[in-house]
């Protein structure tokens, strides 16, 4: 069985749309400023990926509006695109040959935020009863299901970063066990000041107060990541089912997937991540050498860009393969990270071309790495291999490929 991406949609702090996050990407346009839903001044970080012009009425029914939490909206328009781009309408197709595997990180803060402020201050009359599922993590895959009729297996994911490679790499697991098509992908928002003390809560965010110059990865001057909300969601079908349905497109097929954990801290044993990468590319069937871009996890923590750089340089060995971290322009979207990595991976494929990383200037020498910056680099991109990394030592490795006329 084959598994092949027939569509894409994305929202981004920088793009609203997969072209225009793509668009945006290449030109080096950043999404990532101070923080605009709440006054931040009394938080030691102040600066977030945000996306400014959403408006989900625009989108979806008043009757939608009242259940949902801002990230399972935008998941439900990321979703919509992406069904769009693949041409598929779900009405045409028999209910149980459609799922939906998504991953979610951070679940719906500000709706609960929203709901729990009414129940100090009104009492638990005043709570609205969507508040049972609204913050739940599997709220995006269950109204994505009930909007368009897909019946198939349903799944979500939760593992931080890694989650949204793991869920893209669960909706290959359903394929392979029958299901001819799934709508799969990672959506986060969580910028309310519930959602934000979390986020700081990690002790791994940028204090720093420059848009420019706050998330640094793989840089001597990194100091911790800048939050982001948004993602992307992607049509994975097999390809058989894809060619019969008559689809428009393959912009890749997803190749290969291995995911490992890291052992304890202080147990004196290293990361897992060149085994991911090792283990994925056993997948595809595809040696080091094959392999054209590799899209970084890009932590922003000396710590664990040290750990990445001497896992790559290990498997490709030094400057041996082309890196990119795209994600430094609109922040770590955690669960949406790694699904928005896979649709920049596939549209490199499409168009030859590796973005850059922005904001980053100087790369300590003994990381070793080949890091693609200040400008878009032109090559010919058959294979690549995206990474995620999750708080509390996940590790997961995908590989996309080009496929043949079809």
């Amino acid at each position: 069985m084959t598994a092949v991406f027939t569509g894409l949609g994305v929202l981004a702090p920088n793009g609203m749309s997969t072209e225009e996050y793509w668009q945006a990407t290449l030109e080096g346009r950043s999404g990532i400023g101070p923080l605009a839903r709440f006054d931040p001044a009394a938080y030691p970080a102040r600066l977030a990926g945000q996306i400014q012009a959403f408006e989900a009425r625009k989108h979806l029914s008043s009757r939608l509006l009242p259940q949902t939490d801002r990230v399972t909206q935008l998941a439900l328009v990321a979703a919509d695109q992406a069904l769009d781009d693949a041409g598929v309408d779900p009405k045409a197709l028999p209910d149980f040959d459609m799922s939906v595997i998504s991953s979610n990180a951070t679940g719906g803060f500000e709706f609960t935020h929203r709901e729990i402020q009414k129940l100090w201050t009104s009492g638990p009359e005043h709570v609205s009863v969507y508040e049972s599922f609204a913050w739940f993590n599997a709220a995006n895959t269950g109204q994505i299901s009930i909007r368009h009729g897909m019946r198939g297996p349903g799944s979500v994911v939760v593992a931080e970063q890694a989650g949204g490679l793991d869920a893209v790499a669960h909706a290959r697991r359903t394929l392979r066990r029958g299901t001819p098509l799934t709508l799969t992908g990672g959506m986060e928002s969580s910028f309310d000041p519930w959602g934000w003390v979390a986020h700081l809560s990690s002790d791994r965010i940028s204090r720093s107060a420059d848009p420019g110059r706050c998330y640094l990865p793989f840089d001597a001057a990194a100091d911790g990541y800048v939050p982001g909300e948004g993602g992307a969601f992607l049509v994975l079908e097999d390809a058989r089912a894809a060619r019969e349905r008559g689809a428009a497109r393959w912009y890749g097929e997803f190749a290969g997937y291995a995911a490992t954990f890291d052992p304890p801290p202080g147990s004196g044993r290293p990361a897992n991540l060149a085994r991911a990468i090792r283990l994925a590319l056993d997948d595809a069937g595809v040696t080091p050498a094959e392999v054209d871009v590799v899209y970084a996890d890009a932590a922003g923590l000396p710590a664990l860009d040290g750990q990445e750089a001497g896992a790559l340089a290990e498997v490709f060995g030094p400057h041996g393969v082309p890196v990119t971290a795209p994600k430094t322009l609109t922040g770590r979207l955690y669960a949406g990270a790694g699904p928005l990595d896979v649709v920049c991976a596939l549209l490199s494929i499409r168009d030859g071309v590796i973005p850059p990383t922005a904001q980053v200037r100087d790369v300590p020498t003994d990381y070793r790495l080949d890091l693609v910056r200040r400008e878009p680099r032109t090559a010919v991109v058959r294979t690549a291999l995206v990474l995620a990394r999750g708080n509390g030592g996940y590790n997961s490795a995908v590989v996309v490929r080009a496929t043949d006329a079809h």
